[in-house]
């Protein structure tokens, strides 16, 4: 049976089926989101021997993976803006399923690049499809599965991306990443087109959704955009992109520069460290995601967030100070900072839906949570500055960008406390 994403649900077994096709295209389309999140973190060094040949050095391969990671935040918050705009003009079902489609056909495109400038242009369509998944992902579960333990569903959004992570890493494992081997990589991470192609005819429009269309024009704003940035919304709107900002910040300006340091000293001699130190790290990722919403649940939302805050910055700043790959404690390390720093994940869903109305949800969610990717951007590029500083020094850049963490233990006291309240009309 297929689904109109234009028309009102049905009631009976057809709503009860329309809500587990929403969450099984949600949760799958972030998840295969993380795989392409996680893919050039992976792969960058790799590639990058491919195309620098005899020129290769530490400290270059160091500023392309840096540009890389940059290129798909940016990618990823213009995405999150287009795409949560197209959500809530023309459906979260069509949003979704056009996100979903943009990752995929740009990273299958991939595998036909020919210089690392043409692979970089192309990584930032594929961010444009990531930010958008998410904000129409978390709106369509937050308003069909309104009568269902709303931490749980945060819960599963928070580990969809990273058990792709994870998934990415396993494959990592059995396919081993080679400078003649990463093209067909490519392939196989774009292979969720089929998802995006599916999910344009089995996915059913938002019920909350198509009640707000139906309330005059002159009762709601036009433009979400211009709404969320002025009152009475832009306070939500500006705190929204701070709380989602620094846990990206932290990720990408500091965690994600664990794989190559792990590659950096496991060298030839320890091919598959660099995956097993991906698959630590992916794993801790998993569960955090998925406690995160129960924390925000438990302690309140504000409490929780300043607690996770401070807790990532203290492991990041050890790890990356006192540890080193290939010791004994390393991995358990790893895979404790992922949990820790991924808790936000699953806090993130859970709290973001909460301070928007729903005729701006998505477009609301999407600027909270990839605005902070612009910046995510900058801190990246800062981070590949600083190893050019350090001299090819992943570790002293990791414990130095780590404390981007602390702030969110400042910020969070700024933002209202919503545990126990209804999301808003």
């Amino acid at each position: 049976m297929s689904f109109s994403s234009g028309e009102p649900l049905e009631s009976g077994t057809a709503a009860v089926k329309s809500k587990w096709v929403v969450l099984a295209a949600a949760s799958l389309g972030w998840l295969f989101a993380g795989t392409q999140l996680g893919l050039m973190p992976f792969a960058a060094l790799t590639i990058s021997t491919d195309f620098m040949g005899a020129g290769f050095t530490k400290a270059g391969a160091g500023s392309w993976f840096a540009a890389y990671s940059a290129v798909t935040m940016l990618g990823a918050a213009i995405g999150g803006l287009v795409f949560g705009n197209l959500g809530d003009r023309f459906g979260r079902a069509k949003g979704l399923s056009w996100s979903i489609l943009c990752y995929t056909v740009f990273g299958i495109a991939g595998y036909f690049a020919q210089t690392q400038p043409q692979l970089l242009a192309l990584r930032f369509f594929v961010g444009l499809g990531v930010g958008g998944t998410w904000p129409n992902g978390v709106s369509l579960l937050a308003e069909f599965w309104a009568d269902v333990s709303r931490p749980a569903l945060a819960g599963l959004m928070g580990a969809a991306a990273n058990l792709g992570i994870l998934l990415l890493s396993l494959l990592g494992k059995w396919y081993v990443v080679t400078p003649e081997t990463w093209r067909p990589f490519m392939l196989i991470t774009g292979s969720p087109i089929v998802l995006g192609l599916l999910a344009l005819w089995l996915v059913p429009e938002s019920p909350k959704w198509l009640q707000s269309r139906a309330v005059s024009s002159t009762q709601r704003p036009a433009m979400p955009l211009v709404a969320l940035f002025r009152p009475p919304l832009i306070r939500s709107t500006m705190l929204g992109i701070c709380l989602g900002a620094i846990p990206l910040l932290g990720a990408w300006a500091s965690s994600k520069w664990m794989l190559p340091w792990a590659e950096q000293i496991g060298g030839a001699a320890h091919p598959g460290y660099k995956a097993s130190t991906l698959f630590c790290w992916s794993v801790g990722a998993t569960l955090g995601g998925l406690l995160g919403g129960y924390v925000g649940q438990l302690l309140g939302r504000r409490l929780s967030y300043a607690l996770i805050s401070l807790c990532a910055s203290s492991l990041n700043v050890y790890i990356f100070t006192f540890l080193e790959p290939l010791q004994p404690g390393f991995l358990p390390a790893v895979f404790v900072q992922g949990l820790v720093s991924t808790l936000f994940f699953g806090w993130l869903p859970l709290y973001l839906p909460e301070i928007f109305p729903t005729h701006v949800r998505a477009t609301g969610t999407g600027i909270s949570y990839n605005s902070g990717r612009f910046l995510t951007a900058g801190g990246v590029m800062a981070a590949g500055l600083l190893i050019q500083m350090f001299h090819g020094n992943y570790a002293r850049v990791g414990a130095v960008t780590g404390l981007v963490y602390a702030v969110g233990v400042l910020v969070i006291w700024l933002a209202p406390e919503t545990k126990g309240q209804q999301l808003k009309a």
